[in-house]
């Protein structure tokens, strides 16, 4: 009898020891699954992360090109982005072409083919971007139907932008603004001061009617307005509403003035 006590007792100790083991679960196992879906994703990009990433990668090459070949950088920065959708569009990732550049019968280099005013067109390729900011340089410097631009002065942004237009280079009739409005919105023209030696200063408005034009882009919002109204209003989407005027949401109050900039760009 003695003897099955203590033969029971010894079982019941070994039971006992084996249960507060801790169990391991592998990599395989559970564990590893709870972790990759506790795992936080990486937020998306921003439009202003990417266009700010894109300037300063390229400004040094904008401020090169505008000293040897007088265009300002402000220019070249502003085409830049919105020509390639801040280095995102196609042509970009694919040829390294910032500016749409066609291939032309001068050209021997490598190529791609894209759909443009008719289909699969020739595009150059180049082997880094800044070739093709060179080319984008060589391409408006060496043309007779650009001549005039280079007797504009190089701190007129303005100007440039609209003899860009004027001489051809997009049929656009809006291009002249959505390159300013780039350049203003970016501080671009920091650079073409930069280059011309002079101290930035923002632009500022000289007079009562600049005045009035500036305040054209902005709204107060009224009672009953919503963020859905105003962006049918002034066809601004409603994240760039949110965007421009660093709102966390669609929330938007009586009196509240938000930028609503109809020349406004979205890549």
């Amino acid at each position: 009898m003695i003897k099955r006590i203590l033969l029971l007792l010894i079982v019941l100790i070994l039971v006992g020891c084996n249960a507060s083991k801790p169990v391991i679960v592998t990599k395989k196992g559970r564990n590893n699954q709870a972790s990759q879906s506790t795992a936080t994703n990486p937020k998306a990009v921003s439009t202003n992360d990417v266009v700010s990433g894109y300037i300063s990668q390229y400004k040094e090459v904008a401020m090169n090109n505008m000293k040897r070949y007088g265009i300002p950088a402000s220019i070249i920065l502003a085409q830049g982005i919105l020509e390639s959708g801040a280095g995102r569009g196609s042509l970009a990732i694919n040829a390294n072409n910032h500016f749409g550049i066609k291939c032309h019968n001068d050209w021997t280099g490598e190529s791609v083919r894209q759909d443009d005013d008719t289909e699969q067109e020739c595009f150059r390729k180049y082997s880094d971007p800044a070739e093709s900011f060179k080319d984008h340089a060589v391409f408006l410097s060496g043309r007779n139907r650009y001549a005039s631009l280079f007797d504009l002065p190089k701190g007129d942004y303005e100007a440039w932008a609209r003899g860009l237009r004027a001489a051809g280079y997009a049929t656009d009739p809006r291009y002249p603004e959505k390159l300013i409005s780039y350049i203003e919105r970016y501080n671009l023209q920091q650079f073409d001061k930069q280059v011309l030696g002079r101290n930035y200063v923002e632009k500022e408005l000289k007079n009562t009617a600049n005045a009035r034009v500036q305040e054209s882009f902005f709204y107060e919002v009224q009672k009953g307005d919503t963020l859905y109204s105003i962006s049918k209003k002034f066809n601004v989407a409603i994240e760039d509403l949110r965007q421009i005027n660093s709102l966390m949401d669609n929330s938007i109050s009586v009196g509240q003035k938000l930028k609503v900039n109809k020349t406004e760009v979205r890549i």
